[in-house]
């Protein structure tokens, strides 16, 4: 029987399965399928269960069968999935976690124990923001400008050989958060990726990102997910007032150390956890007392 407090490895993230949240830390090595550098910069993420709106199991079937659980969070729950509004690749979902299938009855049990503690309005938008920012980067180097975030606001500097004229007669920029409502983030992966600045002062067609002195464009090399994702959430945490600009993740409760490295090897006994993985998790909980 499944219980809170269980630990579940999978390709390069590790979900640990608390009474009123899940702890998803993202780990270098735990596979040799490359990480994505969106979970890299991530680190780690404590998702309560009241930010989640659904819990499912997928077995999928080809050369190498594998199960994924994936944790839907509510709209509205965390910054980071609403500021990239769907644009995300499946294989860099946070919220997903993939494992070999023989692990499949360990998730679908924790699977229905984490259901079960979704509250009454699960189904429906969240209020506030109920997940903390991801840390931002200090700056975001985008192709024609040089974004920064602190407890002021935002500025753009833009770049001597990547600004229009448009923006450079504008002048380098600053927003007040408490001028601006809301960022617009466009995947770097798509063609016309940029980000730009919402505020109360839009008009009814904004103009285009490149010569928009409330824009910053995204190009190879400049501004890739991995950066400009998190630098997007964090503005909208800091312009809703939820969370604190330079906010990092939240670290993990250190009181259940004992319940963790039980539940640990009592999954390493069943054969649910190699030799390496059980030695690597073993080695990050005991460094986090």
């Amino acid at each position: 029987m499944s219980r809170m407090g269980d630990v579940l490895a999978g390709n390069h993230a590790v979900w640990e399965f608390d009474s009123d949240s899940v702890l998803i830390r993202f780990e270098r090595g735990m596979s040799a399928l490359r990480m994505p550098r969106l979970w890299h910069a991530l680190g780690q993420r404590r998702i309560p269960h009241e930010a989640l709106s659904e819990v499912s199991v997928t077995v999928t079937a080809g050369k190498r069968d594998t199960v994924v659980l994936r944790a839907a969070p509510r709209p509205g729950a965390d910054p980071l999935m609403e500021a990239a509004a769907g644009q995300l690749k499946e294989i860099c979902d946070p919220y997903r976690l993939v494992l070999p299938a023989d692990r499949a009855p360990l998730a679908t049990a924790l699977a229905d124990a984490l259901r079960a503690r979704l509250g009454p309005d699960a189904a429906e938008p969240a209020p506030r923001f109920l997940v903390e920012a991801p840390k931002p980067p200090t700056h975001l180097k985008a192709y024609d400008a040089r974004a920064t975030l602190d407890e002021s606001g935002v500025g753009f500097r833009w770049s001597r050989t990547g600004a229009s004229s448009a923006k450079w007669k504008a002048g380098d920029q600053h927003f007040p958060l408490a001028t601006l409502t809301g960022v617009e983030w466009h995947s770097p992966e798509q063609p016309g990726g940029h980000l730009r600045l919402r505020s109360r002062d839009d008009g009814d067609e904004a103009p285009a990102p490149e010569h928009d002195p409330a824009a910053v464009l995204f190009a190879l090399g400049y501004g890739g997910v991995h950066e400009s994702l998190p630098f997007a959430a964090a503005v909208l945490a800091a312009v809703r007032g939820r969370t604190p600009v330079a906010a990092g993740p939240m670290a993990a409760p250190s009181p259940r150390e004992p319940d963790r490295m039980r539940h640990l090897s009592e999954l390493h006994g069943a054969g649910l956890l190699t030799d390496a993985e059980y030695a690597a998790l073993r080695d990050r909980f005991a460094t986090d007392v």
